[in-house]
C-alpha cells in the first residue's frame, strides 16, 4: 500500500458530494475518468449557487448594486485564475474550453499571419482539438501540416524536432503540442522544446495544449515562455463551459477580436466600429458566464491551498502504484511511458483478447468509471494499430485503494472472458 507523506486525500474526499453516492445498487463510486472531466468540490458548487442566489446581474451594464457586485466578481475571478497560471488578466481570454481556445488562435492569429506554403508542426499524440483546427486552417491558407513522430514508448524525439526546424526554416510558423497526452499520459518536455525552437527558429510561435497538465502541474505561463497556453476549467475541479486562452500581451495587442458585439466595443456608428482598448474587454463579446468564472476561480483557490507541487507528487505516487499493479496481470499491456516520472495523471492499457469497451463495461458493473475508446486520438491509435484502449485517470480524491479496486475489477474480466 502506498503511504502518503505529503498529501492525504481522505481529508478532502468529503468535499466532493458525488463521491458519496452509490451506483449499481450498493457499489461505491470509484471515479477514474478524470481526464475526461473532474468532479467538483462543494466549495465550487457553493460559489456558483451563491452567485445566482445573491449577485446575479449583467456585468458592465447597470449602476445598481447587483450590477456592481457582479462586475466585481467577474474581474476578481479573472485575476484569481490568471494569477494561478502565472500571468495577469491582460493576457487571459475567457473561452468555453480548450477546443474553443485553439480554434480562436486559428481564426485570429492563423488567418492573419499564415500564408501559402507556411508550415504548422504538431505531434502524432495530439487530441483531435489540436489537429482538426490546424488541418482546416492549412486547407484554407494552402499551408502544410507536419507531424512529429511518437515512438513505441509514447515519447517525442527532440532530435527530430531539431531536424524539422532546420528543414522548414522560416516557413515554420507555429508549433502546437500537448503538454500532457490525454490518451497515454506522456509528459512532454515543453521547456526544452521551447528552448530548441527559440534557439533555432525564434520567429516561430508556440502553442501548448494544457488541458491535461493544468489539473496536475504548477503552470507558470511566463516561465514556460510560450506564446499561447490553453486550458479547460472542468478538468481541474471547475465547471463545464469555461476555459482559458493565455496569450503573450505583445502578441495579443496585434491580434484582431474573434467575436464581435456588445461589451467589446468602444464606439459604434452606422458606418464603422472601434473596439475597446482594454484587452480584457476587447476579447469579451456579449454577456460572460460570471457564475462559471467564479466557480473556476474557486477551483483555483481550492487547488492553490493544497499546492500544485504537492499534488504533482501525489499524482506520481498514484501513477507509480497503477503501473506496478497493472504489471501483475499478464493480459495487460500498458501503452505509453513505463516510468511514472514520464507520465502525468493517467495510465492507459490494452487487455489482450478483450475489447476496451467490454473491459469498461465490466469495470462499470463494479462501480469503477474508466474511459474506453480512442480518446479523441485516432491518428495515434491508428499508428500503433490499437482498436481502442482503456484509460484510468486520477485526481486528488483518488487513492491507492481505488487502484486496487481497479485491479480486482480487471480480475473479473479474466473470469468473464476466460482470458
Amino acid at each position: 500500500m502506498v503511504k502518503y507523506t505529503m498529501f492525504d486525500p481522505q481529508a478532502y474526499i468529503q468535499d466532493f458530494p458525488i463521491l458519496q453516492r452509490k451506483i449499481h445498487g450498493d457499489k461505491r463510486l470509484i471515479y477514474l475518468d478524470n481526464a475526461a472531466t473532474s468532479q467538483k468540490p462543494q466549495q465550487v458548487l457553493d460559489t456558483i449557487t451563491e452567485y445566482y442566489t445573491q449577485h446575479n446581474a449583467n456585468v458592465h451594464r447597470g449602476i445598481h448594486q447587483l450590477g456592481d457586485e457582479s462586475t466585481k466578481i467577474f474581474h476578481a475571478a479573472r485575476k484569481t485564475i490568471a494569477t494561478f497560471f502565472g500571468t495577469d488578466p491582460q493576457e487571459f481570454v475567457v473561452v468555453r474550453n480548450t477546443t474553443e481556445a485553439i480554434n480562436q488562435v486559428a481564426y485570429t492569429w492563423g488567418e492573419e499571419y499564415l500564408t501559402a506554403g507556411d508550415v504548422i508542426l504538431i505531434s502524432e499524440m495530439e487530441h483531435h482539438s489540436n489537429i482538426v483546427p490546424w488541418q482546416e486552417l492549412a486547407h484554407r491558407k494552402h499551408a502544410q501540416l507536419a507531424y512529429l513522430d511518437v515512438d513505441q514508448m509514447g515519447r517525442l524525439s527532440l532530435d527530430q524536432l531539431r531536424i524539422q526546424i532546420k528543414t522548414y526554416g522560416n516557413k515554420l510558423k507555429l508549433v502546437a503540442l500537448t503538454h500532457v497526452s490525454n490518451a497515454i499520459g506522456t509528459l512532454n518536455p515543453i521547456k526544452e522544446v521551447v528552448e530548441i525552437i527559440h534557439a533555432d527558429s525564434p520567429e516561430t510561435q508556440v502553442l501548448v495544449d494544457g488541458a491535461q497538465a493544468a489539473p496536475h502541474l504548477a503552470i507558470d505561463f511566463h516561465r514556460l515562455n510560450v506564446d499561447f497556453y490553453v486550458v479547460s476549467a472542468h478538468k481541474m475541479l471547475g465547471p463545464m463551459g469555461m476555459g482559458g486562452l493565455f496569450i503573450r500581451r505583445d502578441l495579443l495587442k496585434k491580434m484582431k477580436p474573434f467575436l464581435f458585439g456588445g461589451g467589446m466595443i468602444n464606439e459604434v456608428t452606422k458606418e464603422k466600429t472601434t473596439f475597446a482598448e482594454d484587452l480584457e474587454e476587447r476579447f469579451t463579446a456579449g454577456t460572460p458566464d460570471v457564475a462559471g468564472l467564479a466557480g473556476w476561480a474557486a477551483a483555483c483557490e481550492y487547488l492553490g491551498k493544497m499546492g500544485m507541487h504537492t499534488l504533482q507528487e501525489y499524482d506520481q505516487t498514484l501513477v507509480e502504484h497503477a503501473l506496478r499493479r497493472l504489471r501483475e496481470i499478464p493480459q495487460i499491456k500498458i501503452v505509453g511511458p513505463l516510468s511514472a516520472t514520464q507520465r502525468v495523471g493517467s495510465v492507459a492499457f490494452l487487455y489482450k483478447g478483450v475489447h476496451a469497451h467490454d473491459v469498461g463495461q465490466i469495470l462499470d458493473s463494479e462501480g469503477i468509471a474508466v474511459r474506453s475508446g480512442h480518446h479523441c486520438t485516432m491518428p495515434l491509435h491508428t499508428k500503433f494499430e490499437w482498436q481502442a484502449t482503456v484509460r484510468a485517470s486520477f485526481q486528488l480524491y483518488n487513492t491507492s485503494e481505488d487502484i486496487d479496486a481497479l485491479i480486482e475489477g480487471l480480475k473479473k474480466v479474466q473470469k468473464v472472458f476466460g482470458q
